[in-house]
């Protein structure tokens, strides 16, 4: 079965985007030439899962960013711009019937993106192993990277490093 892997930022308050799903403040920490392991991340997968939220955000940022294929999962999105033919579709899917599908295309490992959908993907018992960036800025409210759980998720830690710019990264494997 396909895994899903997690490369995030979280606010040291553990929210990934203001209550509006503005990502305003990560723009003075990722500034430079060091991609903070991104480029190692994505070295091994086919394809990237991302919500609603994190697809429009996306849109924000002008030229399409990803060369591999995109599947935003969401119950309200229907289609997408034809300018997306062939790099992103969409589909109401569960987390376990979009990982069967991967299965079914061959892809092993997919980045799955987003807060609403991280989530969902923990719940479901979906997720391999997360790195989790934390930036030095407290937002005091926003949309958190962990919600509401029906049991423990018990974690591995791997590694933590420290980056520029006051950055703490950490990897964690579930167990």
């Amino acid at each position: 079965m396909t895994t899903g892997h997690v490369y995030i930022a979280t606010s040291l308050d553990g929210f990934i985007a203001r209550p509006d799903g503005s990502i305003d403040w990560l723009t003075p920490f990722g500034e430079g030439e060091d991609d903070l392991g991104y480029a190692d991340f994505m070295a091994d997968k086919q394809a990237i899962f991302m919500g609603r939220g994190t697809y429009e955000t996306v849109l924000t940022f002008g030229a399409w960013p990803y060369t591999l294929p995109v599947l935003v999962l969401s119950r309200s999105l229907t289609s997408l711009p034809d300018t997306l033919e062939g790099m992103a579709e969409v589909a109401d899917l569960s987390p376990l019937a979009a990982m069967r599908m991967c299965t079914a295309r061959g892809w092993d490992r997919v980045y799955v993106d987003g807060g609403a959908l991280v989530q969902s993907f923990l719940r479901a018992g979906l997720i391999a192993d997360m790195i989790v960036t934390r930036v030095p800025v407290l937002l005091g409210q926003g949309r958190p990277l962990f919600g509401p759980l029906k049991k423990d998720i018990v974690l591995t830690h791997e590694e933590t490093r420290s980056l520029p710019r006051g950055l703490v990264q950490s990897r964690y494997s579930i167990a």
